[in-house]
């Protein structure tokens, strides 16, 4: 088995990383940062989850700002 001790993303759920997001930059510094609807039109955790989940390129985004924040 390898380690992963060198990913900050290791054992982060989705819903983890948003709500860390959040925390940070709430939907309004989300929507600036991610230019997606779901952080724009009536945005909510369980409608993000479910759009991020689906769509790779988004929670890429998403993960990428996740990263940005903890380096």
């Amino acid at each position: 088995m390898t380690e992963q001790k060198n990913n900050p993303l290791h054992g982060k759920t989705l819903q983890v990383i948003l709500e860390e997001l959040l925390a940070r930059y709430r939907w309004e510094g989300l929507a600036y940062h991610i230019d997606i609807n779901c952080f724009k039109e009536n945005p909510s955790i369980n409608s993000s989850l479910k759009f991020l989940r689906k769509t790779p390129w988004a929670r890429k985004k998403v993960e990428d700002l996740y990263l940005e924040l903890h380096q």
